[in-house]
C-alpha cells in the first residue's frame, strides 16, 4: 500500500523526482570517484616489466619513521643495497640466479633525451630478443626506440654522456634489443662497464632473484628476508614499484589527495542532497497536512516518504554505480597528465568504493526527506490544515545550538591556522573551515538571510521600483523558502571563492620563495645530471663571475628531532661552497656559506632556535635515501617559518640521491658582462657536452611556474566538479521554489498584474536571493582565506587576480537568475483561473 502510494505520488511530481535523482546520483558518482582514487592509491599495482622475469626483487627500505611518530614518512630517493647482497642471495636454497641490477641515467649525443642504463646481465630478465651480439667492455646495447630516435645501425658509433657528463665516451652498437613492456628509453652495457659508470659505487639498485623449478616462493622469501635483514622484499604487482620507485611516494600523495577532496565531496553530497530532498519535502506540507486530516498516521506518513526517497536511490545508485568508475578513471588520468600519479600505476576501483557512496546517498536522502517534512507529520490532525497554509517554523534550540557550534569551529579553526600552522601546511584546514562556516551559516540561515536582505533593502527598492519593492517583501516574509535558495548559493561561493584562491595564494607563495632563492643569472642544466666538477671549468670562462653544483632533496633531523617537519620533512640544497654566497639567495646571519664542504650544514633560523644548536654544534641528519650523517652546523640563514631550507654541501647531498650527481649549475655574470654575453659564452660551453643546456633566469622562473600551475590544475579540476554539483543544488533548489508558487503567481495575475511584473519581480527577488547567498559565502571563504593569508604571508587580502572573484559572483548570480526566471516564465504561461484552482505544491 505504502509503496504503492510511494509511486504514484513520484509518477506526478516530476520536477521534484528529477531534481533529487540528480543530486543523488551526481553526489554518489563524485564520492565514488574519489574513492576510486583512494582504492588505487592503497592498492598501488604497478606491474613489473623490465624486471618481470624475476619473482623476488630486493630493494633499499623506501620508508622512515621518525622519532616520537606514529606514521612512517616515505624517503623520497631511492637507496642503493650492498653489492655483496646480490652474492648472499644466490647461494640460498631454491634460489637459482640472483642478478644485481643496476640503473642510471645517461644521455645519447644527438638525441638531448636521458635513456635508462643497465648492466646487460638484466636483459635476460624481461626478456628482450636481441638483434647483433651482447655488449663487451667498449659497446652498447640500445632498445628498439632509441636505435630508431639515433638513426644507429649494429656496428656505428654511439656517443653517452655518462655520471653528468664526467664520463663521455664513445661506445660501438653491438646489438638492438626488442621488447614491446618497456616504454622507457633503456640501453645497456657490458657488466664492467656499467660498474664503472654507477654514480653510486659499491651499491646495486636492487637484487633480482629468480627461483630454482619447484620452489616454494613463499619460503624462499622468507629466507631471503632473514639473509638480508633491513632491506625491502617484494613479490607480485609490488616489485614495479622497484623500476618505478615513483610510485611509491606518488600513492601517498594520491591518497591524501583523494582522502581530502572525497571528505570534502561527501561532506558537499550531504549538504545539497539533503537540501534538495527536504525543501521538496517541503513544498507538499499542504498534501501532507490533508492526508493527516483525513487519518494518515504518523508512520504511514513517514514510510510513504522513505519508500519515495528509497525508490529514486535505488535508481541513483544504478546510475552511480557506471558513472562512478568512469568518472573515476578520468580523474585518475588527470592526475597522471599533470605527473601527480604515476604513468605505470593501475587504476583500480573495485565494490568497496560503492559503500561509502551508497551509504552517505541512502542515510542523506531518507534523513533529508524525514526532516523536510517533520513539521507536517508531526502536527496534529486538526491543526494540520491551517498549519499548512502559513510559513513553516524552522527555529529549534538544537538547531540553535548546532549553529553556534560550526561557528565557534569555524573560528578555532581559523585560529589555530593565523597562530599555530606555518607556510603551505596552513592550506590544510582551509577545506574544513569553509564547510564548518558554511554549515553553520546554513543552520541558521534564515537569520543571515534576512539580516543580509535588510541590508540590501532600500538600495534594491530605490533602484527597481514597485517591482523591488514588491520582491524585497516577499523575501522578508518567507526568509525559510529565501534561505533555501540562498545557501546552496552560499555553498558555490564559498567553495569556488575559498578553494582558488587558496590554490592561487599557494602558488604565488612557492613562486616568490623560488625566486627569493635564486640569485643566478643562468642555469646549466641536463636530463641526466651533470658533472660536479664542470662547476670549476665554467668558472674559468671570463664571462663568468661565480658558478655553484646544485642539487635538492628532502631530510629529517633525527637528532635533536624536530618535531614541526612531521611528515614533510626538512628541504635539502646542496650547494658548492665555491661561489654559493652569489649564486643562492640566502641571506647569511652568522657564519659562512664558504665553509660549506664535507659534512656541513646551514641552518634557517626558525629551525636552529627550535632545536637549540648554533654555528659550531653538530646535529645527526637524516637524508633521502635514508642513510644517517653527523653534520656540522657553519652558518645560519634568514627564513620564514614554513618555508625553511636548509643548505648542504653538494659533495655531501649529492651522492645520497636518486641521480647521484647534482641536478644543474647556477651561475652568476661576471661584473660588467651582460645577461647576453653570459648566455653566448654559456651556450658555446654547453654545446662541447652533450645533453647540457643553458636557462637564463626567466625562463627558469617560468619553468617553476609552470609545474606548479600545472599541479594546481588537478586542484581546480576536483574543485570544479564540487563546485558544478553545488550548482546543481542551486539550480534544484531555486526551479522548485518558484516552482511551487503557481497559486501565488495566480492570484496576483487576477488582482492585475501583468506577466512582465510578475517576471521583474522574480528577477529582483532572485538577483536579491543571489547577492545575499555571494554575502554569505564570502564571508565563509573568508573565514579560510584570511588566517591562510595572515599565517603565509602577513597580509589579509589572499593572493590572486579580482577578476576570479568577480566571476565567481557573476556565475552565481547568472545561475540563480537563470533557475528563477525559466520555471517563472513556465508557471506564468498557465492561466491563471487554472493555476489559481490547482494545487500549490506540485512541480
Amino acid at each position: 500500500m505504502i509503496g504503492k502510494l510511494a509511486r504514484r505520488s513520484l509518477r506526478h511530481r516530476t520536477g521534484g523526482f528529477l531534481a533529487t535523482f540528480l543530486a543523488l546520483a551526481l553526489g554518489a558518482t563524485i564520492v565514488m570517484a574519489c574513492g576510486g582514487l583512494m582504492e588505487t592509491g592503497i592498492r598501488n599495482n604497478v606491474p613489473p616489466q623490465r624486471l618481470a622475469g624475476a619473482q623476488i626483487l630486493v630493494t633499499g627500505e623506501r620508508t622512515y619513521r621518525q622519532p616520537g611518530e606514529k606514521h612512517a614518512a616515505v624517503l623520497p630517493e631511492r637507496a642503493g643495497i650492498p653489492a655483496e647482497s646480490v652474492e648472499r642471495a644466490g647461494r640460498l636454497p631454491g634460489v637459482r640466479r640472483a642478478v644485481g641490477e643496476r640503473t642510471f641515467d645517461v644521455v645519447l649525443a644527438g638525441t638531448g633525451g636521458k635513456a635508462e642504463a643497465h648492466g646487460w646481465e638484466s636483459a635476460a630478465l624481461t626478456p628482450y630478443g636481441l638483434d647483433g651480439a651482447a655488449p663487451r667492455p667498449g659497446e652498447v646495447v640500445l632498445d628498439t626506440g632509441l636505435a630508431a630516435r639515433t638513426g644507429k645501425r649494429v656496428g656505428d658509433t654511439v656517443r653517452i654522456a655518462a655520471r653528468g657528463g664526467g664520463a663521455t665516451a664513445a661506445y660501438r652498437l653491438s646489438g638492438i634489443a626488442r621488447s614491446g613492456q618497456v616504454p622507457r628509453p633503456t640501453l645497456f652495457f657490458a657488466t664492467a662497464d656499467a660498474e664503472r659508470l654507477d654514480p653510486h659505487p659499491g651499491t646495486v639498485a636492487d637484487t633480482a632473484i629468480v627461483t630454482g623449478p619447484g620452489a616454494d616462493r613463499a619460503a624462499v622469501r622468507e629466507r631471503v628476508r632473514e639473509a638480508l635483514p633491513g632491506l625491502t622484499v617484494l613479490t607480485g604487482d609490488d616489485r614495479g614499484t622497484v623500476e618505478h620507485p615513483e610510485a611509491v611516494r606518488g600513492s601517498g600523495d594520491l591518497i591524501a589527495l583523494s582522502g581530502v577532496f572525497g571528505g570534502l565531496a561527501v561532506a558537499v553530497s550531504v549538504f545539497v542532497v539533503a537540501g534538495t530532498v527536504g525543501l521538496c519535502a517541503r513544498q507538499r506540507r499542504r498534501e501532507l497536512a490533508l492526508l493527516r486530516a483525513v487519518g494518515a498516521g504518523k508512520g504511514m506518513l513517514r514510510r510513504m516518504i522513505v519508500g519515495e526517497t528509497l525508490l529514486v536511490a535505488v535508481l541513483a545508485a544504478a546510475a552511480a554505480w557506471f558513472a562512478g568508475p568512469v568518472a573515476g578513471r578520468r580523474l585518475f588520468e588527470a592526475l597522471v597528465d599533470s605527473g601527480m600519479a604515476a604513468e605505470t600505476l593501475e587504476f583500480r576501483q573495485g565494490w568497496i568504493p560503492a559503500m561509502p557512496a551508497f551509504g552517505a546517498l541512502l542515510l542523506t536522502a531518507v534523513g533529508g526527506g524525514l526532516l523536510g517534512a517533520r513539521g507536517a507529520v508531526a502536527a496534529r490532525p486538526v491543526e494540520a490544515l491551517g498549519e499548512a497554509a502559513v510559513q513553516e517554523r524552522w527555529f529549534t534550540p538544537v538547531r540553535l545550538l548546532l549553529g553556534l557550534l560550526f561557528l565557534a569551529g569555524t573560528a578555532a579553526l581559523g585560529i589555530v591556522t593565523a597562530l599555530v600552522l606555518h607556510g603551505p601546511v596552513a592550506a590544510s584546514t582551509a577545506g574544513p573551515t569553509v564547510m564548518c562556516a558554511a554549515v553553520g551559516l546554513a543552520l541558521l540561515g534564515p537569520w543571515f538571510t534576512r539580516a543580509v536582505t535588510a541590508l540590501l533593502h532600500w538600495p534594491v527598492r530605490l533602484l527597481t521600483g514597485a517591482s523591488g519593492r514588491l520582491a524585497v517583501l516577499n523575501c522578508r516574509a518567507t526568509p525559510v523558502r529565501t534561505a533555501a535558495v540562498a545557501t546552496p548559493v552560499m555553498l558555490v561561493t564559498a567553495l569556488a571563492t575559498g578553494m582558488i584562491y587558496l590554490q592561487t595564494g599557494t602558488a604565488a607563495l612557492t613562486g616568490k620563495a623560488f625566486t627569493d632563492g635564486l640569485r643566478a643569472d643562468a642555469v646549466l642544466t641536463s636530463p641526466a645530471g651533470v658533472d660536479p666538477a664542470l662547476a670549476a671549468a665554467v668558472r674559468r670562462l671570463p664571462e663568468v663571475g661565480a658558478a655553484s653544483a646544485y642539487v635538492t632533496s628532502t631530510g629529517y633531523t633525527e637528532s635533536p628531532h624536530d618535531g614541526a617537519e612531521s611528515k614533510r620533512g626538512l628541504p635539502l640544497r646542496g650547494v658548492g661552497a665555491d661561489g654559493a654566497e652569489r649564486t643562492v639567495g640566502a641571506k647569511v646571519t652568522a657564519g659562512s656559506l664558504a665553509a660549506l664542504r664535507g659534512d656541513t650544514i646551514a641552518l634557517p633560523e626558525p629551525l636552529a632556535r627550535r632545536i637549540h644548536r648554533g654555528v659550531g654544534d653538530t646535529l645527526r641528519l637524516r637524508l633521502g635515501d635514508g642513510a644517517a650523517v653527523d653534520v656540522r652546523v657553519v652558518a645560519l640563514v634568514a627564513a620564514r617559518e614554513g618555508y625553511e631550507q636548509a643548505l648542504t654541501s653538494v659533495e655531501l647531498l649529492a651522492p645520497h640521491t636518486t641521480r647521484g650527481v647534482p641536478a644543474q649549475i647556477m651561475v652568476r655574470a661576471a661584473d660588467g658582462t651582460g645577461r647576453d654575453a653570459l648566455m653566448a659564452a654559456l651556450t658555446r660551453f654547453a654545446g662541447r657536452h652533450p645533453g647540457l643546456a643553458v636557462q637564463d633566469r626567466d625562463a627558469l622562473a617560468a619553468g617553476h611556474a609552470a609545474d606548479t600551475r600545472t599541479q594546481a590544475w588537478v586542484n581546480y579540476l576536483v574543485v570544479g566538479m564540487l563546485v558544478v554539483y553545488t550548482g546543481l543544488s542551486v539550480v534544484n533548489s531555486t526551479a522548485v521554489a518558484v516552482g511551487n508558487r503557481r497559486k501565488e503567481f495566480a492570484l496576483q495575475r487576477l488582482t492585475g498584474a501583468t506577466k512582465g511584473q510578475l517576471l521583474r519581480m522574480m528577477a529582483v527577488e532572485g538577483s536579491l536571493t543571489a547577492l545575499a547567498g555571494v554575502v554569505l559565502g564570502t564571508l565563509a571563504a573568508a573565514a579560510a582565506l584570511v588566517p591562510f593569508s595572515l599565517s603565509a604571508s602577513d597580509r589579509v587580502l589572499p593572493y590572486g587576480p579580482v577578476t576570479v572573484y568577480l566571476g565567481v559572483v557573476a556565475g552565481a548570480v547568472a545561475v540563480t537568475l537563470a533557475a528563477t526566471l525559466l520555471p517563472a516564465w513556465a508557471v506564468l504561461r498557465v492561466r491563471p483561473v487554472e493555476a489559481a484552482g490547482g494545487q500549490s505544491g506540485g512541480f
